[in-house]
């Protein structure tokens, strides 16, 4: 893998220096015309032959030695290198970090290196897993586009060795290469090209209000190249090309055709969707240049801004789109939404019954994790602006969170949390600066509701999951006076349902802009009905194939299934 991706990031001057650690690599390049391979057996020395290169060839340069001090000499040169801003890669071999500090002879730590010697220092574990490898593949990409970022510096690679005495490779083997594209790129038309006919997913993670110009050039973009925007309910954008794929996505028995896409644009942050979009080749678009390979199949790292991306892409095409895509993903999703049955009284049935009556140019705040996901399944309307903490994707500050929306804004800002959230942040409900334009709805089903869902590890334990895992039982244990009495002493108005009947009673006041103060809504529901909810949206929509391999899973369980997805090859889909 090292090697290949040196090739493909065009690294071929090597100064090696003796040792037994990195003989695999060396020997490996001694036998690959590629490389130009230079001696050097003081690394002291090794590091200034690689500035003195570098410098006069203006191409990186690669160092390779062994385990113990040998690499502590590297740092005068790599100093130098980082002040001149060189492309210096120094690759460092070493034995498992377990021996680190154990008595074993030159197994010394290489975890931390002088600010000024490297831009980047990546450890790279030897390769057991399938994951194993995607994380190596990222790191090294990671360190070897570094090199030449924002005029070139140098780089580490700690290259973790089994001494392996067997070499009967007698090919590299294909590695996925990431590469990082500027705006000099784009001045240079240096751009990748976006082929002819393929199906574009604008994948949009959490993302603040859009500007008007954000949205006219997606929708620019999207007019020209035959393109979706899947969205969730932090995406924000609402504009022609939105795509709710939350219910889509969490369709455990059926796994629509809109799924597969032939490039996924990939911008926004964290985000609480599934990744069930079968993303051929990801191009990510972030102006700071950081590789996120959240879908595993990154190809491109557009160092841009996102105007920048998409007016450039909407301006280089010609002609129009036929939408193909976008009426396929329409056609889905609204064949998924009408199988669904009446919900019972739960988060989702409160998600699905409010959404759509939410008053406009209001803000929404979700508790993660189930108020997020249930009430991102239902649309709201288009001027609705969502946010959640999926930055840490924490349940302890959503009422904080939404304090702070408040208190900048005189639009009406609701919340929706379960009562682990809200218990977690009550604190916060005593601040003085609250207003009365704060609209909460506490679903208290008396524990962490999350931990009873059937794709949950917590779920075969039934209740005994409950008084640890989902912490059932605190906070007086769904008690009709608690809240009620707390809220009423810091001057907000309570309301309070049981049942649907009553919940549509109460939501009028509760979503009236004229109101003497600031409300909290009460819920009370059972958890077994917010199982049922959930377990009923996410098969709303089902096909034999689809059942069939939900019996095979129980059947074979996890191992089962790692050991199948092995044999067939791991990209099947089971």
């Amino acid at each position: 893998m090292m090697m290949s991706l040196m090739k493909a990031h065009n690294i071929k001057k090597v100064i090696v220096s003796p040792g037994t650690t990195n003989v695999s690599l060396v020997v490996s390049m001694q036998q690959d015309d590629y490389f130009e391979l230079y001696s050097a057996y003081d690394e002291r020395s090794a590091a200034y032959m690689a500035c003195g290169m570098a410098a006069e060839c203006g191409e990186p340069v690669a160092l390779s030695c062994t385990q113990a001090t040998a690499s502590r000499n590297y740092f005068s040169g790599l100093t130098e290198a980082y002040y001149r801003k060189l492309p210096v890669v120094a690759i460092t071999s070493t034995q498992h970090p377990g021996r680190i500090g154990q008595g074993f002879q030159q197994a010394i730590d290489r975890s931390v290196q002088p600010v000024d010697t490297v831009k980047l220092s990546v450890q790279v574990p030897i390769i057991h897993t399938a994951q194993d490898e995607w994380h190596c593949n990222v790191l090294i990409n990671r360190a070897l586009t570094e090199l030449r970022r924002n005029g070139g510096r140098p780089v580490h690679i700690n290259l973790f060795t089994t001494y392996s005495r067997v070499f009967n490779q007698n090919s590299l083997p294909q590695e996925r290469v990431i590469q990082r594209v500027t705006y000099f790129d784009a001045y240079k038309n240096r751009l990748p090209e976006i082929p002819d006919g393929v199906n574009i997913a604008i994948f949009v993670g959490a993302h603040r209000k859009w500007t008007v110009e954000q949205l006219d050039v997606v929708n620019a973009f999207c007019d020209k190249y035959n393109a979706v925007v899947c969205c969730d309910q932090v995406s924000n954008y609402h504009g022609n090309y939105r795509v709710n794929v939350v219910l889509a996505s969490y369709q455990w028995e059926y796994n629509t055709p809109a799924m597969g896409a032939d490039i996924v644009i990939h911008i926004g942050e964290i985000t609480g969707m599934p990744l069930r979009i079968h993303a051929k080749e990801v191009w990510r678009v972030d102006p700071n240049g950081e590789i996120m390979d959240t879908f595993q199949t990154q190809r491109y790292i557009f160092a841009m801004e996102e105007e920048y991306f998409f007016s450039v892409y909407a301006d280089r095409a010609t002609g129009a789109s036929d939408h193909t895509y976008l009426k396929l993903w329409q056609s889905e999703a609204k064949k998924i939404s009408e199988a669904l049955p009446e919900l019972p009284f739960s988060n989702a049935w409160l998600a699905k019954n409010t959404l759509p009556k939410l008053p406009e140019d209001c803000i929404l705040h979700m508790g993660i994790y189930n108020s997020y996901r249930m009430w991102s399944m239902f649309e709201a309307p288009g001027s609705v602006v969502g946010y959640a903490n999926t930055g840490g994707y924490g349940i302890d500050g959503g009422l904080s969170s939404l304090l702070g929306n408040s208190l900048v804004t005189d639009k009406l800002v609701f919340g929706v949390f379960g009562d682990l959230a809200f218990f977690y942040d009550m604190n916060s409900l005593g601040n003085r600066h609250y207003g009365k334009n704060v609209r909460i709805i506490l679903v208290n089903n008396g524990l962490g509701t999350e931990f009873k869902n059937p794709d949950n590890r917590a779920y075969q334990f039934g209740d005994d999951a409950n008084p640890y895992i989902a912490a059932e039982g605190h906070n007086g244990a769904k008690s009709k006076k608690l809240v009620k009495h707390y809220a009423e002493d810091l001057g907000f108005k309570y309301l309070s349902a049981e049942n649907k009947e009553e919940y549509m009673e109460n939501l009028p006041t509760f979503l009236s802009p004229e109101m003497d103060s600031s409300i909290i809504f009460e819920v009370f529901v059972d958890t077994k009905e917010d199982t049922e909810a959930y377990s009923v949206l996410s098969h709303s929509h089902t096909t034999v194939k689809g059942k069939v391999k939900t019996e095979v899973k129980k059947v074979l369980g996890g191992e089962g299934i790692k050991t199948v997805k092995k044999l067939l090859g791991r990209n099947r889909d089971f």
